[in-house]
């Protein structure tokens, strides 16, 4: 949620944030005249409420006629006050409802426009050439079947499209990978946690899914839960209503959990394989920081996902991802993507969001120190996406008889150097 100070005194620059991003720019001017309207209401209300006290107290010293025409001034004021009240409550859900619309103020350092505007910030590796090895690779599709780790067709005979299997090696990859990404999270100091995924709609909202991005949303109507798209969610929502101890932060947690996504708006979009499916395995990282610390933050979550896929011995680029195309908790995000041999092209695999404050607000989320108690900063970055890390290694380490040879920071997990046809 945005703070209300800054907006009352920066509403031009909450106006330039919202244009950015291709939303609303007249909610500035809503929310502006809400507020105005909700403190007017507070005030007209704590001055009744204080004549109201001053009545009473002379009630108590009055006698006679005189206490009776009190007692039925006292009664007048009294609905008064209960009427002031109900205003007031009235008046600051609406603004509370009103400024939950506006999503984070951007970053200056975030590149303006849409999907397609983004900046490379790096390359790193390079894509192999399949030519010069004497064979055209295969694809992750073709490659899952001969190696029995990949089987879509039955996925789709029993949970619809963008479902699948994971099997034999395919299975036994997922775990190595896990255990890989966990390994190095907790030695970086994360809190491994394996969070519910079933979540109340406070978690939800708190977290800004519930916006732009709820057309993506599982949810249960019947128990009015959700199924989380990322363990971010719960992750955010583990401290809610909670003052931290500044002196422990940041406090960093690396989440396992299952994600469900409805990939509405994706027609046609990668229908062959597991690049977009409706259920996936994640390892998150998040961290709840001092917000002057966010940005280095930032860049410490940048680099963990970097150093997960130089492991993976995988070619990729890092962007800086368009102000259109941020979600509306992320001031600045940062992808990781790999390079998938038959694509011809980098695709995601990895990001991580600064969401400064915006997510804190809205969970009720503070830290407590010397200067006082404050809003606290989140961040958050995907260690590993399972199913587009399996796609990008086996793409990336096949051999021309279609064997596929492990990364070497996977073989202590997985007890092989190379996965054999089956």
């Amino acid at each position: 949620m945005i703070d209300i100070k800054f907006l009352r005194e920066n509403p031009d620059v909450v106006r330039a944030s919202q244009k950015g991003r291709g939303e609303d720019v007249a909610i500035v001017d809503k929310v502006l005249a809400s507020d105005d309207a909700k403190r007017l209401a507070i005030t007209e209300f704590e001055q009744l409420r204080a004549q109201q006290n001053v009545l009473s107290k002379s009630v108590g010293a009055a006698k006679g006629d005189e206490k009776a025409a009190l007692l039925a001034n006292s009664k007048e004021l009294a609905d008064k006050v209960k009427a002031a009240d109900a205003k007031r409550a009235d008046l600051e859900a609406t603004a509370h409802s009103l400024a939950m619309v506006i999503s984070n103020v951007l970053d200056p350092d975030a590149p303006i426009g849409g999907e397609e505007d983004f900046v490379i910030i790096e390359h790193v590796g390079t894509p192999r050439d399949f030519s010069a090895a004497g064979f055209e690779p295969k694809d992750h599709v073709e490659l899952g079947k001969i190696l029995g780790a990949i089987d879509t067709e039955r996925g789709a005979k029993v949970s619809g499209s963008r479902s699948y299997y994971l099997t034999g090696v395919g299975a036994l990859l997922e775990f190595a990978l896990v255990n890989y990404a966990i390994s190095s999270a907790t030695k970086a100091g994360f809190i491994p946690v394996i969070p519910p995924v079933l979540v109340k709609p406070a978690a939800m909202e708190g977290t800004g899914f519930l916006g732009q991005a709820a057309e993506n949303v599982y949810h249960l109507e019947k128990d009015d839960y959700y199924l989380v798209g990322t363990s971010e969610v719960p992750l955010a929502a583990f401290h809610m209503d909670e003052v931290l101890d500044g002196a422990k932060l940041p406090l960093r947690y690396a989440g396992y959990s299952s994600c469900f996504r409805r990939e509405a708006g994706s027609y046609g979009k990668d229908t062959r394989g597991i690049i977009r499916v409706h259920q996936f395995d994640k390892v998150e990282m998040f961290s709840f920081c001092k917000p002057e610390e966010a940005k280095e933050e930032h860049k410490r979550l940048l680099q963990w996902e970097k150093d997960f896929l130089n492991a993976m011995e995988i070619p990729y680029r890092v962007i800086d991802v368009a102000s259109g195309d941020l979600g509306s908790s992320a001031n600045r995000k940062f992808d990781i993507e790999a390079w998938i041999p038959t694509q011809g092209a980098y695709r995601e695999v990895t990001s991580t969001s600064n969401c400064t404050e915006f997510q804190g607000r809205r969970l009720n989320i503070r830290y407590k120190d010397s200067d006082g108690t404050k809003a606290i900063a989140t961040l958050n970055g995907t260690l590993v996406a399972i199913p587009r890390m399996i796609v990008a290694i086996l793409e990336n380490h096949q051999n021309a008889d279609g064997t596929v040879n492990v990364p070497a920071a996977l073989q202590p997990f997985l007890g092989m150097t190379r996965f054999e046809l089956v």
